[in-house]
């Protein structure tokens, strides 16, 4: 699943693939409790790196689909 974070003044996004294992519903209820609380809110990618993001700079959060519901091709809705 990747995860993109969107940083206030700055033109880039932070791109984080967390893997096939994570679980959706889980990390989309520790990012909203991280933003809730402030301070800093931590993800690890797929090969185990800790990615720590300032709450206060968080300008916006995109959670995609797992990696295996993504389709391809023109049956894809």
């Amino acid at each position: 699943m990747e995860v993109r974070i969107g940083i206030v003044q700055t033109p880039k996004e932070l791109e984080v693939d967390l893997g096939e294992g994570a679980d959706r519903d889980t990390v989309l209820k520790e990012i909203d409790e991280s933003l809730e609380r402030g301070g800093v809110l931590w993800l690890t990618d797929r090969r185990g790196r800790r990615i720590a993001v300032p709450t206060a700079q968080v300008a916006y959060v995109e959670v995609g689909p797992p990696a295996n519901d993504r389709r391809v091709g023109f049956g894809a809705p």
